[in-house]
């Protein structure tokens, strides 16, 4: 099955897309060609998960890729790594503020490339 981003206009969708699937070629891993393949599909499919659902269902010190959008609704104090398409800039403060970390899933993919440890949140 191959990937087709060549619909998507956003020209940094379409780098994260090719860079992750590059990433998932060169480790032999398929963690990252799913997460592509989640960017690459329908808008209305993306992730959309607020900083209240992560502090249900996470723990101190996860690491958590959202293929799509982090919001901040929600009461957050937890210490984590969070990955996602796009951060709003209230859910960005609120994860600073609890001392959490949060790095662009490019980043977290030179980071951890085999993708191993890591929690998708959908």
């Amino acid at each position: 099955m191959s990937v087709k981003v060549e619909r998507k206009t956003d020209s940094y969708l379409k780098d994260t897309v090719q860079k992750l699937l590059e990433r998932s070629r060169e480790s032999g891993s398929a963690f990252w060609r799913d997460i592509a393949i989640r960017l690459s599909s329908s808008r209305k499919n993306y992730a959309t998960v607020n900083l209240g659902k992560l502090q249900a269902i996470t723990s101190d010190d996860d690491v958590i890729v959202i293929p799509g959008y982090l919001l901040s609704s929600g009461i957050f104090n937890k210490k984590i790594k969070v990955s996602a398409f796009k951060v709003s800039e209230k859910a960005l403060k609120k994860l600073n503020d609890a001392g959490s970390e949060f790095i662009s899933l490019l980043d977290l993919a030179s980071e951890n490339p085999k993708g191993t440890n890591i929690k998708i949140i959908r």
